[in-house]
């Protein structure tokens, strides 16, 4: 199966080009287009009450959808907002997802939850993060460009700039700069990040894109 990530970083969607007896994991509604032979099956996302629970705490679909063919055919897959799509090849390692990000995947890979903390929560990412292992890609998305950085130390992250970390990274909440700084000067609460480990970061982030929503309504 060949897949391209075209029409990056604002505005990626993956061409999937399946050869006879391909399958590729989608999360619902990421099909922008596909051939006609594409045989498409849904079922839970992880069964009846992984589904559940991913959708209560992961923000994700109780859904995914299984796309197949029985002779060459293509698929396009997308996300909702404007942004980027990482891709990763996992060799039997993990990788934590941020609530919304995962877009697709491979047959070998599974999807689980995993415990944040409180410290994830109380920097704005949340109680919970989707854990994806296994052999084989996995896609994720994010608002505006992605962009990777090795962490040897310890990272300052603006709070909904997070999207994907290995499980070597160790998350924190802390204040910006001084506590007159941090709340006056618009930064407010951080994650605080610290490795050795590779972070995944969105260039924007919807609390931003709903503020200046708000602005204009």
């Amino acid at each position: 199966m060949e897949a391209t990530t075209r029409n990056r970083p604002s505005f990626a969607n993956i061409l999937v080009q399946l050869k006879p007896g391909d399958r590729i994991i989608a999360e619902a509604d990421a099909m922008a287009s596909m051939s006609a032979t594409v045989e498409m099956r849904t079922r839970w996302s992880g069964g009846f009450f992984g589904a559940i629970l991913k959708r209560i705490f992961g923000g994700e679909s109780l859904f995914v959808n299984e796309f197949s063919s029985k002779v060459p055919a293509e698929l396009v897959l997308t996300q909702g907002l404007p942004g980027d799509i990482e891709c990763i090849d996992l060799k039997g390692t993990v990788l934590y997802l941020q609530p919304g990000a995962f877009l697709a995947c491979e047959p070998g890979v599974s999807l689980g939850m995993g415990w944040a903390g409180l410290a994830s929560f109380v920097g704005g990412e949340g109680l919970f993060r989707l854990k994806v292992r296994g052999e084989g890609r996995v896609w994720f998305s994010g608002y505006g460009g992605i962009f990777a950085k090795e962490i040897t130390d310890e990272y300052i992250v603006d709070t909904g700039h997070l999207v994907a970390y290995e499980p070597t990274i160790h998350i924190r909440v802390g204040m910006a700069g001084g506590v007159f700084s941090s709340f006056f000067g618009g930064e407010g609460l951080v994650t605080k990040v610290r490795g050795p480990g590779r972070i995944y970061m969105q260039s924007r982030n919807f609390t931003g894109l709903t503020a200046w929503m708000n602005a204009h309504i």
